[in-house]
């Protein structure tokens, strides 16, 4: 049985256009040579700068969770191999954008290799920035979602501020896997009294917890 398989037997996957993006976007092509014939292994891999591609089913969890759709523009934070930026775009289409921010120059560069041999970038999909994602990127805000590969102590207000009203942002804090849904923005939506909403200044979020997840620090400056 193929990887792909077993996390769909396994439940991880289960929405058929993520399903299909699996299939077509092959994780080998964003591995170092040397790791190629790992590609198969549900684990996560070294791709060296201290980072990581990470582990297919995490990557399932967490698309299954932001729920991408075509024609959204996405921010894909801690981009590193550049396999998730690749799902993304295949997901969002030539009518979606993908923004990839990754902080080491290296990796933007590998991962930058890695997504063209899909054309995204030629395609103007997908573009690979340099910069601390902590900070999201402003110049091309509003997001429709925000996806994280590297665990973070908080959640950014820069990525709250970020994403639009309906927006989920997929991130790991600390071990658990947390999805964060933008219900509204203003003041009056401050004096929400429901337990599962996280509360801001100028937004409200709902919140949910997944726990049970293992990642590699989001490095900022």
């Amino acid at each position: 049985m193929t990887l792909i398989e077993n996390l769909i037997q396994e439940g991880w996957l289960k929405t058929p256009r993520i399903i299909e993006v699996f299939r077509k976007i092959k994780r080998v092509d964003f591995l170092p040579e040397d790791l190629k014939d790992l590609a198969e292994l549900n684990e996560a891999l070294p791709i060296s700068y201290g980072q990581t591609i990470s582990q297919p089913l995490v990557v399932a969890f967490m698309l299954e969770q932001l729920q991408p759709q075509r024609g959204e523009k996405i921010l894909d934070i801690g981009s590193g191999s550049g396999w998730t930026a690749a799902l993304l775009a295949e997901i969002v289409g030539e009518k979606g954008r993908v923004i990839a921010v990754d902080i080491v120059p290296e990796l933007v560069e590998f991962g930058k290799n890695n997504v063209e041999k899909y054309n995204f970038i030629e395609k103007k999909i997908v573009e690979f920035i340099c910069a601390d994602g902590s900070k999201g990127y402003q110049k091309e805000a509003p997001f429709d979602k925000i996806l994280v590969s590297a665990t973070a102590e908080r959640l950014s207000p820069a990525w709250k501020e970020q994403l639009k009203i309906g927006g989920r942002i997929v991130t790991p804090i600390g071990s658990s896997i947390w999805l964060f849904v933008k219900k509204s923005e203003g003041d009056e939506a401050v004096a929400s009294s429901s337990p599962s909403l996280l509360r801001s200044k100028s937004s409200v979020f709902q919140e949910i917890e997944y726990p049970g997840f293992a990642f590699v620090p989001l490095v900022t400056k």
